[in-house]
């Protein structure tokens, strides 16, 4: 068996936290190679080293003096190799670091170097080979990651090791730039390797025992999620649930390998586990609920709308012109709705409104601000009756007016609209009847 293990920031923000994560590797001699962050905070005031990276680098960029952050860095480093015991110095690599900080390297370089530096001390740590990820993770001309490039360098590599640790968070450039992937991006490292080995699992290591069925500071003790599919976490995670990167499971999917979400601090609980497809039966309805507040909703009322050729078309039309994406698009025979993100709209309203006017002629234009969308995920919700029956009444039991309710062909989920100032509640309320009463 091979697995293929990312431990996040938290997991390695000190020398007592790496401690932990060799105990873990050496408990299981499958796992082979290992994909780690940069370190996070070790407390709730600490930064975490790529925000004192970006930092310095700001520093570089207007001329100052980066002597003093980047020794603040350097000791961060050098505060876990000595509580690791380790032989092991990094002042060439800092050396190196300056040099390309005051020739302004670029921002993603000065990044990247907390992964970087970071694998270098686990992988003398754990006596694995390092491998940078610039020499095996590849980004096109420009800039956009090459998938299957990586994918055949990547195996290549690493059938020449039996142990490696790959920096996580970024790549290169063909001609030899470092680009990085978006802020969480080592998730996203880790399932690139686990598909270039074909491996049998692929270990997510964090701060959190997996997946909750709900936002715990929304609700209290939600229930763990142990099982989940690939298109649930998806629902899930677009509408708020961010334990892991999205981007993390397309590379494993197409090679139908499992995600392990673990937490570092717990490691003898299970965590949840991210598969394809399933026949376990979840033990709930609905697999969880998330959600995201400030939405607005443009209602257009027509009479004759539903028999006017290309109505929707044009009506899209408009946003996409102005950068908007849209988000739902509930519809009668006389209205449409269009939801969008608040902060996006608002920038181009008055501008928005003037082109859906001019583009179809609208009989009424309603705005609806402070809105919020609450996704119900499940795919235990395909073959139960009565589920959008159930959520009307415990929300009007509440007190809580529904604006909008969506429920996909798939039968995978139902999205409710709501005021922001309902947005807990809701959420509360939806739990406690498909979760807490089966407990």
């Amino acid at each position: 068996m091979v697995k293929v293990v990312k431990f996040g920031g938290s997991s390695l923000a000190s020398a007592e936290q790496f401690k932990k994560v060799g105990n873990i590797i050496r408990a299981e001699e499958s796992r082979k190679y290992v994909v780690p962050s940069a370190p996070g905070k070790r407390f709730d005031d600490d930064t975490k080293v790529t925000d004192m990276l970006y930092k310095c680098y700001a520093e570089a960029e207007a001329g100052k003096n980066i002597e003093k952050p980047l020794k603040a860095i350097k000791e961060r480093y050098n505060e876990i190799i000595k509580g690791l015991k380790l032989k092991l110095s990094l002042d060439e690599q800092f050396e190196t670091i300056k040099k390309q900080f005051e020739s302004k390297a670029g921002k993603d370089y000065a990044a990247s170097r907390g992964e970087y530096l970071n694998g270098i001390i686990m992988a003398n740590y754990l006596g694995y080979e390092f491998i940078d990820a610039a020499t095996v993770i590849c980004f096109d001309k420009n800039g956009e990651f090459d998938a299957e490039k990586t994918n055949t360098v990547m195996s290549a590599r690493l059938a020449k090791t039996k142990n490696a640790v790959v920096p996580g968070f970024y790549g290169a450039m063909p001609d030899g730039t470092v680009k990085t992937f978006s802020r969480g991006g080592s998730d996203v490292t880790g399932s690139i390797v686990a598909r270039a080995l074909k491996a049998d699992v692929y270990e997510n290591w964090t701060d959190v025992s997996g997946f909750l069925a709900a936002d715990p500071r929304i609700v209290k003790n939600p229930k763990p999620i142990t099982i989940i599919t690939y298109k649930e976490l998806r629902e899930l995670s677009y509408m708020g649930a961010s334990v892991l990167h999205e981007s993390a499971i397309f590379p494993v999917r197409k090679e139908g390998i499992p995600i392990n979400i673990r937490n570092t601090n717990a490691p003898e609980d299970p965590g949840t586990m991210i598969v394809e497809t399933t026949c376990v039966k979840p033990e709930c309805i609905i697999t969880g609920i998330a959600g995201k507040k400030d939405f607005v909703s443009i209602s257009i009322d027509k009479d004759m709308m539903n028999s006017e050729i290309g109505f929707g078309r044009k009506v899209l039309q408009v946003f996409e012109d102005n950068g908007i994406s849209f988000e739902h698009m509930p519809s009668g025979i006389d209205t449409m709705t269009v939801f969008v993100h608040q902060d996006e709209f608002m920038e181009k309203e008055q501008k928005v409104l003037a082109e859906l006017h001019r583009a179809v002629k609208p009989d009424v234009l309603e705005l609806e601000p402070d809105l919020a969308l609450i996704a119900v995920v499940g795919r235990g919700m395909k073959n139960s009756t009565g589920i959008a029956a159930s959520i009307f009444t415990a929300l009007a039991k509440a007190k809580i007016n529904i604006k909008m309710i969506d429920q996909g062909s798939s039968e995978l989920n139902i999205i409710i609209g709501v005021r922001n100032r309902y947005f807990e509640d809701a959420i509360k309320t939806i739990y406690g009847v498909f979760v807490a009463e089966e407990k």
